[in-house]
């Protein structure tokens, strides 16, 4: 098992697939459909059925039932990496790791270190796929894809194994917050799913954050500096201003668990005109609203200060926790709980710090916890996946659906 996931892993991952937020498209970008296409091919090729691809991205099929069992289950990842880092030439290898620094580029002295990284130090003994230090590698989300599909393979190879329906989803523009906008749960026709998303092993997910998106854009008048006085509007420095108004222990960098935080994502432009992208988040939704609401007054405070014009503010909500609709259907994230455990696997239920279909797809309908896939540092160039824990993440599948019948 582990050399099949090793081939498709390093097969999905040469496949440049990073999607752009600033994209109007759907997907996001064409290239999703380079790995798409090899996935529709290759999914058919293994027998599966109902193999669909639509022409905004969205790749259903089915492993049809071998019982007399009406519950369909869904199993789904995306096929986009992350605009936050490189995604183009990647040059993944593995490496056995005994310990101690992985020299990623010995020419660029870029090195992953358990000093930096200590989930470093639960993979000696494994078998890693790392990066070049030029890249990031994909393992999000194309671990939870080559483990979607050689769970249903082992299934395929193993037709003595009961099993329900199955139904396959690999999705775009996850990484923007995009992948569920279309995605048909009706005809995807599954009572529960569950994304291959997460990232180290026992990692089973039902809570997320709310999430906002925001861009602030502020609208300056250059002048030359030597005779700027009372004249100049400098955007650059309103932004500066902007950004400083939030609490610095209110960071991604700073907060851990169940804390919100305010995270600058880009500032960009001139003395004339500058973007500034945040995202908001808090698990609690009485908060999120708080922390929308001190982006509306920290904005109102420069409009009053430079002018209504100067500062002109677009906040859209892109998803709410997920908790709130998975509760009532507990049991789906308890069969995971007993697959994993039914593989010795230390489980640790926790919530979704960051994004995840799921949180979209349960207010579709669609309940959807998220399972770990033994991949490390994502949208980096230290990222990394555990051959040993990918294995595994494709046992859990294949148990969970044991379990499903």
């Amino acid at each position: 098992m582990q050399e099949k996931l090793i081939e498709r892993l390093t097969r999905y991952v040469k496949i440049d697939t990073q999607s752009d937020d600033s994209s109007d498209s759907v997907p996001s970008t064409k290239k999703q459909f380079d790995l798409l296409d090899e996935l529709k091919s290759e999914l058919v090729e293994l027998g599966l059925e109902e193999v669909t691809l639509d022409d905004k991205g969205y790749l259903f099929a089915t492993l049809p039932a071998n019982t007399n069992n009406e519950v369909v289950v869904g199993f789904m990842a995306h096929v986009d990496t992350s605009p936050d880092f490189s995604g183009e030439n990647v040059s993944p290898k593995v490496v056995q790791y005994v310990g101690g620094d992985i020299v990623l580029n010995e020419e660029l002295n870029i090195v992953l270190s358990p000093e930096e990284f200590p989930t470093l130090d639960n993979q000696v003994g494994h078998r890693l796929m790392v990066t070049d230090g030029t890249t990031l590698l994909g393992a999000d989300n194309k671990a939870g894809i080559a483990e979607i599909v050689t769970a249903v393979e082992y299934l395929l190879e193993h037709p003595e194994i009961e099993r329900p329906k199955v139904r396959i989803a690999f999705t775009p523009d996850e990484e923007i917050g995009r992948g569920p906008h279309d995605f048909d749960v009706e005809a995807f026709g599954a009572d529960h799913a569950y994304t291959v998303d997460g990232g180290g092993v026992g990692e089973l997910q039902y809570e997320s954050f709310n999430a906002a998106g925001v861009r602030v854009t502020f609208h300056g008048k250059s002048v030359h500096p030597g005779t700027a006085k009372d004249t100049m509007i400098n955007a650059g420095r309103i932004a500066a201003e902007f950004v400083s108004m939030f609490d610095e222990n209110e960071t991604p960098e700073r907060t851990e668990g169940y804390e919100g935080f305010y995270h600058v994502g880009s500032i960009s432009g001139n003395v004339e005109h500058v973007d500034v992208t945040m995202i908001v988040r808090d698990h609690d939704k009485e908060n999120f609203e708080n922390r929308k609401r001190t982006v509306e007054e920290n904005v109102e405070t420069l409009q009053k200060k430079y002018g209504e014009d100067v500062v002109e503010l677009v906040m859209k909500d892109q998803y709410y926790n997920m908790k709130d609709k998975i509760e009532p259907v507990m049991e789906i994230v308890e069969t995971a709980r007993v697959a994993m455990e039914s593989l010795d696997i230390d489980v640790h239920i926790e919530p979704v710090r960051g994004g995840t279909d799921g949180s979209q797809l349960s207010y579709k309908g669609l309940p959807t916890p998220n399972l770990f896939t033994g991949g490390y540092n994502f949208h980096g160039k230290f990222e990394y996946a555990s051959i040993d824990e990918m294995e595994l993440a494709t046992q859990t599948i294949v148990e969970i659906i044991k379990k499903t019948v």
